[in-house]
């Protein structure tokens, strides 16, 4: 059966998050009952990683074993009328080898999370952003950030229900970027890995915005990771400013 790699955008906001729920709306099940109307009968797809409730895909990455031997390209467009008026889009189809594996072959997951700094309610960014009524002090946030970097016990990090065999990850890069973006003043962290653990996006900008606030100080933050415990994490930030950005492969499959 050929196999293909989807590049997935999607927004987040009407979903229980990627993964299959029974009963509950989902990106996979869009995603599989979409091609279940081109070549009827159950699909499952894999992908990159699972994001959870009101996070967004800029681009996530699946595959999909089909019968028929689909043109890339008119496979795109296919998938892409059969999933109206979901908001969820295939940018791109390629044809992949048949041991190729959405997440088990992927080397590197980029994840961006929108930080937007103003007193006044979002409008036209809701549930594309988080909110803080307050500047944030960048500097200090950066330097907390440096505590992060590289391989370590994640655990503070790491959501209860985490079910990851262990809390070791290498957080590669954390950078945080000052932007004029449409509603005002945003902080834009991009950060890459391997693999993250569950939540652990979210639980370090919930963290780094305490710094920026002045609650903790940036060495708050090595002691934070350091006793390995989640109850020295600050707060855990809402899902709506996050984004999965990108995934990388040894070679990219829609080059």
């Amino acid at each position: 059966m050929p196999r293909y790699a989807l590049k997935v955008e999607y927004d987040g906001l009407p979903f229980v998050g990627w993964q299959r729920q029974t009963n509950q709306p989902s990106v996979q099940a869009a995603i599989e009952a979409a091609l279940a109307r081109l070549e009827p009968g159950p699909h499952k797809i894999a992908a990159a990683g699972r994001t959870d409730a009101g996070v967004h895909g800029l681009a996530q990455v699946a595959h999909c074993d089909l019968v028929k031997d689909w043109d890339p390209f008119k496979l795109m467009g296919a998938v892409n009328y059969h999933l109206k008026p979901a908001p969820v889009a295939v940018l791109a189809c390629a044809q992949v080898a048949e041991d190729w594996h959405a997440r088990f072959s992927a080397l590197e997951r980029r994840y961006l999370f929108r930080l937007l700094m103003r007193r006044p309610p979002e409008t036209l960014e809701a549930g594309r952003v988080w909110r803080v009524p307050q500047s944030l002090d960048v500097a200090a946030m950066r330097e907390g950030a440096r505590h992060l970097l590289g391989k370590h016990d994640f655990t503070t990090f790491r959501s209860s229900i985490c079910q990851a065999k262990s809390p070791i990850k290498t957080l590669d890069s954390l950078e945080i970027e000052e932007v004029e973006g449409l509603g005002g003043p945003e902080l834009r962290f991009h950060l890459s890995a391997r693999s993250f653990l569950h939540n652990q996006v979210r639980s370090i900008v919930g963290t780094l915005e305490r710094v920026g606030a002045g609650s903790w100080t940036p060495e708050d933050v090595k002691t934070a990771l350091e006793a390995r415990d989640r109850a020295a994490c600050g707060p855990v930030c809402p899902p709506q400013g996050l984004y999965l950005a990108g995934v990388g492969y040894p070679e990219d499959p829609f080059a």
